[in-house]
């Protein structure tokens, strides 16, 4: 769990640790498709996706939302997570570098409790967004 961040140091505009993933595999797809039940066979079957004219299987959306609450709750700490939302911008395929990011972008005090909020993304190799989104977490 990362340390409890402290309001006072945090700044608008602050970074949150970027987290990479240099090339996501079919096995991390069916290894996320075991541990969620989602044995959707868009994300692990070859012929599956090809019969639907799309050339190879792909990444399921929540899959690479994991990947980006990792770097989240690396930077605020696992508990402080008041808000997590996401939006599905483009497919992550196998092979993909991934890149997970996100910044301060409000400080407010919230029911008492002093908190943070920010955009996050995930971007491919190319600089596209796969996912964008945002959070709220608590400090102390």
């Amino acid at each position: 769990m990362a340390a409890k961040l402290k309001f006072e140091s945090v700044k608008v505009g602050d970074e949150i640790p970027k987290f990479e993933v240099k090339g996501v595999t079919r096995p991390d797809f069916v290894r996320y498709a075991g541990a969620s039940g989602d044995f959707v066979p868009l994300h692990y079957d070859q012929t599956f996706v090809e019969a639907a004219g799309i050339p190879t299987v792909f990444a399921q959306g929540m899959y690479t939302a994991g990947l980006l609450s990792k770097a989240l709750t690396d930077y605020v700490g696992i508990g402080n997570v008041r808000r997590f939302q996401v939006r599905f911008a483009t497919r992550v395929w196998p092979g993909d570098v991934v890149i997970c990011t996100g910044k301060v972008t409000n400080k407010v005090e919230k029911n008492g409790e002093k908190q943070i909020e920010g955009e996050l993304s995930v971007l491919n190799q190319k600089g596209e967004p796969a996912i964008k989104g945002s959070f709220r977490a608590a400090c102390a």
